[in-house]
């Protein structure tokens, strides 16, 4: 019988300070994970969304530039083999008002694909920086 893979300490998406970014990316990195960060402009597009995603993700050409496409990349990564994942978004506040259609499919994939790597027994985390209360408080460590 295989054992069971041990869970992440950190998988989801989580709304955190630029302070503890910071702390979790220099962590993240000490134990090799990639970090990407992604800076979201003042009046973001799905266009410029998946463009931020496919730069610091380094997507392969065969990215859709959609959601579905999207969903597909972060829950493959395969073109990273890496042992864990931190992706950092900043500018969200600024980035989508409040309500946005946008913003709840972005937190809906971004959960399916924490929810796909926890799965795996792989390090996934999101970290949205000064982000809406709806998401949750990144725990204290």
């Amino acid at each position: 019988m295989t054992p069971a893979k041990p869970k992440p300490v950190l998988a989801g998406v989580f709304r955190c300070s630029a302070e503890q970014a910071s702390a979790l990316k220099r962590e993240a990195e000490a134990q090799r994970y990639l970090t990407a960060s992604i800076d979201l402009p003042s009046q973001v597009t799905p266009a410029t969304l998946f463009e931020g995603f496919a730069s610091a993700l380094r997507f392969p050409e065969w990215f859709g530039a959609n959601w579905d496409a999207l969903a597909d990349c972060l829950t493959d990564l395969s073109w990273l083999d890496e042992s864990g994942y931190l992706i950092t978004l900043r500018g969200y506040g600024r980035a989508f008002p409040a309500g946005s259609a946008d913003a709840e499919t972005l937190q809906g994939v971004l959960e399916d694909a924490c929810a796909y790597w926890q799965d795996e027994g792989t390090p996934f985390g999101v970290l949205v920086e000064d982000g809406p209360a709806a998401l949750a408080e990144l725990p204290i460590r």
